[in-house]
């Protein structure tokens, strides 16, 4: 079975329409990343960098397994 990536964010605006979104992983996928992002609004700009957060968990998980 697969872990399940768990991940939370932070989100502050810097102003028209961008986001600085801090995103961080709970163990095995214990990660910091930072984006900045172009959105409509916090919830989606949030939405779209957990989004990105976990497809690039996902990336890592499936190196390690296939290098095992």
């Amino acid at each position: 079975m697969e872990d399940k990536i768990l991940a939370s964010c932070t989100v502050d605006e810097l102003g028209s329409m961008q986001y600085e979104v801090n995103v961080w992983g709970e163990k095995p996928f214990d990660h910091k990343r930072m984006y900045t992002i172009k959105a409509k609004d916090d919830n989606s700009a949030a939405q779209e960098c957990l989004r990105l957060f976990v497809e690039e968990m996902e990336c890592l998980r499936d190196a390690v397994t296939e290098e095992n």
